[in-house]
């Protein structure tokens, strides 16, 4: 059985005001094995290693390409376009804002 993959383009954490980190696709393994708390310390842990692994591409094609070459079964979530809310600055001052 081959490995599952997901090929996505990361978004931005909250906490980004910029476009750090969301230019290059991640290709990432799916979970083959469930996660079990461990008996002593209470941690969830896995036996599967395939999913600590993340791998970038500068394109879409280049993620693609890799994975037909080595066998991979993947997916790929196309990124949303995101909604702009354009704003002048004299609206924070109009009379009739909306607090």
């Amino acid at each position: 059985m081959a490995p599952q993959a997901r090929i996505y383009k990361p978004s931005r954490t909250a906490m980004q005001s910029g476009k750090a980190k969301t230019k290059a696709w991640i290709l990432e393994f799916e979970p083959s094995a469930a996660k079990r708390p461990d008996p002593l310390m209470g941690w969830s842990g896995s036996s599967d290693t395939a999913g600590q692994v993340q791998l970038g591409f500068e394109t879409l094609e280049e993620a693609e390409a890799y994975a037909r070459r080595m066998g991979i079964d993947y997916a790929v979530a196309a990124p949303q376009a995101p909604a702009l809310k354009l704003r002048a600055y004299a609206d924070n001052f109009r009379y009739d804002r909306v607090r």
